[in-house]
């Protein structure tokens, strides 16, 4: 398919146009907050606590009287720089793992590598930020360190299994053939050939990521006060629910929005990639 043709399906694609919508209009509000917000976050104004939506606070106010709409603006770019550098690591160090475990199938160095993941499975995200925090306190980074090591096996198990079967294609043979070593050809051929599934599953890791930060931010393991975050706001609203759902339902609504596009624009990432569904063959 052409770059016109790519083009043209993407804009065709429900799915992907939603996602990409939702998507962009928080990484929008994340950008916007470095150079502007409604109100100071830092600032509290303890006599309009807990006002509802109105006029001088469109989402209304917080316990604190700190505004909401800003407080998720800036929450938008901890949650966002939480899950992209997290991301970031599992693929930096997931990819290269799953390429190698691919081009050594069976060797001792495969084995290693693919039961380290199934370690690192059976702790999760949660578990291995309670481990972190531990040692190290809570923070921001701590919770990035803490996905960021969860989503290693995950890209690692996605580039050996798409890796092995690429191994039996008739350019690597060619390739090995001409004498090219394995790591050569895992960067030349079989690394070019799996971008597409990695960047599909980017997209999941990364609605993944940023749930898995307002988790921890909602329990006390992610971004430390005076940092907003998502998370927390839903936390710091649980006991005033009652009397002010507002706070509740804004920052609720900011994480569903988002990992709804992520989730959209990945299904729509996938159907435009995969030429079988594009054919309507599945």
């Amino acid at each position: 398919m052409t770059e016109e043709g790519i083009w043209q399906a993407a804009l065709r694609s429900r799915n992907l146009v939603l996602g990409a919508c939702l998507t962009l209009v928080f990484v929008g509000a994340a950008l916007l907050s470095f150079l502007w917000v409604p109100y100071d976050v830092t600032v509290m104004d303890i006599p309009n606590k807990m006002q509802g939506p109105a006029g001088a606070h469109p989402l209304g106010t917080d316990h604190f009287g700190r505004d909401i709409l800003s407080m998720i603006m800036v929450g938008a770019r901890t949650s966002i720089a939480v899950a992209l550098v997290a991301v970031g690591i599992g693929m930096g160090l997931g990819v290269p793992l799953g390429l190698a475990a691919a081009a050594k199938k069976g060797s001792l160095l495969d084995e290693v590598i693919m039961r380290g993941n199934d370690l690192v499975f059976a702790f999760p995200s949660l578990l291995i930020a309670i481990m972190i925090t531990a040692v190290f306190g809570a923070s921001a980074l701590n919770a990035i360190i803490a996905i960021g090591i969860f989503n290693i096996p995950v890209f690692a198990r996605l580039v050996r299994g798409a890796a092995l079967s690429l191994w039996t294609r008739d350019y690597v043979m060619a390739a090995r053939v001409a004498g090219k070593g394995a790591t050569r050809i895992s960067f030349e051929h079989i690394l070019p050939n799996v971008t597409n599934l990695l960047i599909v599953q980017g997209t999941i890791q990364f609605s993944l990521g940023i749930l898995a930060e307002a988790g921890l931010s909602y329990v006390g393991l992610g971004a430390q006060p005076p940092i907003p975050s998502w998370g927390r706001m839903l936390a710091d609203s649980q006991t005033m629910i009652s009397f002010a759902p507002h706070m509740a339902m804004f920052p609720g609504l900011a994480i569903l929005l988002t990992v709804l596009g992520l989730n959209l624009m990945g299904d729509g990432l996938r159907d435009l990639f995969d030429p079988r569904i594009r054919r309507g063959t599945r």
